[in-house]
């Protein structure tokens, strides 16, 4: 409630703005903010935001389009299919400066080298932008977020004139690398994006597409130029608030590498009693089946239900085989059919295809993954020998 509260009076602040056709005076000054990672996974990549500062007429906001509205209908469902709209949003800058710094998050100011023209056009078409029927827009996470608003929107004012070049020391990633390098590769959290998006992120991104984190909005705009002038983009930088650097603690015995080093040793030790009792855990592979088949459903739809871009060619579904869900009743069989061996012997390829693809670089898995892979490789060629002596 405090929230709508908020953003009407912000809103009727612009709404009075435009209505008296406010326009910027000389000392006014538009920069770009670049907020450091969060502690929370959705706060791990940064953000950005515009700045509008005029101390003549009294003007100190701050405009992003980073903006949940949960009360869209279907919230979740339309999350998961990639259909939600996010909103861009406007605050005041000591209230948009004052949560981030609650948050122990850094905070620099670039601010942009525009002319009158210019800074009058980027305000204008913000203003207009904060309108109810202009505040939607379609997310998308690599080509549509935050940051890349923030490089569209200043290239609208400087009507496409910006030269983008490659900072120093600058290195070609691929979109997965990318996000790597925001986040600890033994976490959960890299772990579900590992899972859920495919080998299309696994593509060199080009320079201007690496901007779709905001330390690269930062990184590109400090060396911008304006075509034909060889103007710089960025005429100061501030650094406004620094980061308190403060110990982690060690969370190694609740990862994923630790956790499903626990389940594939525990699945390796009941394949061995098995193996040496010539018997068959059929609770455990009813277990498996069940698991990778449910999983590799879910990646299915992610891949073909969703409009998300990046879900696409995901080759998880090496391991987490859908049609594993079919078969199960084979595993409650006194005697299997023959077909079902050659089934278990498609997927001991499967797994191999995986690691090729993960050797040359075709999709990165998750780390945490290893040792119940490897587990499941094992399981398969027991139950293949399992099943061929009973035949």
């Amino acid at each position: 409630m405090q929230k709508k509260l908020l953003f009407l009076c912000l809103f009727l602040f612009v709404e009075v703005i435009t209505a008296q056709q406010d326009i910027l005076s000389e000392q006014a000054e538009i920069s770009v903010l670049t907020i450091g990672p969060g502690a929370l996974l959705n706060d791990s990549f940064g953000h950005n935001a515009f700045r509008v500062k005029d101390p003549v007429k009294g003007i100190d906001l701050a405009f992003n389009y980073g903006v949940y509205d949960f009360e869209t209908p279907n919230f979740y469902l339309k999350f998961a299919q990639g259909k939600l709209n996010y909103l861009i949003g406007l605050n005041y800058y000591e209230d948009f400066f004052e949560a981030y710094i609650s948050q122990n998050r850094s905070i620099k100011e670039q601010v942009l080298n525009l002319s009158q023209i210019e800074k009058q056009k980027l305000f204008d078409y913000l203003l207009n932008n904060i309108k109810p029927e202009n505040r939607r827009y379609l997310y998308d996470f690599f080509y549509d977020n935050c940051a890349t608003k923030i490089k569209d929107v200043t290239n609208i004012a400087l009507n496409n004139s910006i030269q983008f070049n490659d900072p120093r020391d600058f290195k070609p990633q691929t979109f997965r690398e990318l996000i790597h390098s925001n986040l600890n590769r033994n976490s959960w959290g890299c772990f579900g994006i590992d899972l859920a998006l495919g080998s299309v992120i696994d593509k060199k991104a080009t320079p201007e597409e690496h901007m779709f984190l905001p330390k690269y909005i930062y990184r590109f705009f400090e060396v911008a130029t304006i075509k034909n002038s060889n103007k710089p983009l960025i005429k100061k930088s501030n650094v406004l608030y620094e980061k308190i650097d403060a110990p982690v603690p060690s969370q190694f015995l609740t990862s994923p590498l630790f956790i499903f080093g626990i389940l594939g040793g525990f699945i390796l030790f009941i394949t061995y009693t098995d193996f040496k009792k010539q018997k068959q855990s059929v609770w455990l592979d009813i277990t498996l089946f069940s698991l990778t088949g449910i999983i590799g459903i879910l990646i299915l739809l992610l891949w073909f239900a969703t409009d998300h871009k990046g879900t696409h060619q995901n080759y998880n579904l090496l391991w987490a085989c859908a049609l594993n869900i079919l078969v199960i009743g084979q595993l409650l069989k006194q005697k299997t059919s023959t077909w079902f061996i050659k089934y278990l012997k498609f997927l001991v390829i499967l797994l191999c295809l995986l690691t090729l693809h993960w050797i040359i670089g075709v999709q990165v898995f998750a780390i945490g993954l290893i040792p119940f892979l490897i587990a499941l490789f094992i399981r398969y060629l027991f139950l293949i020998k399992y099943y061929s002596n009973r035949h």
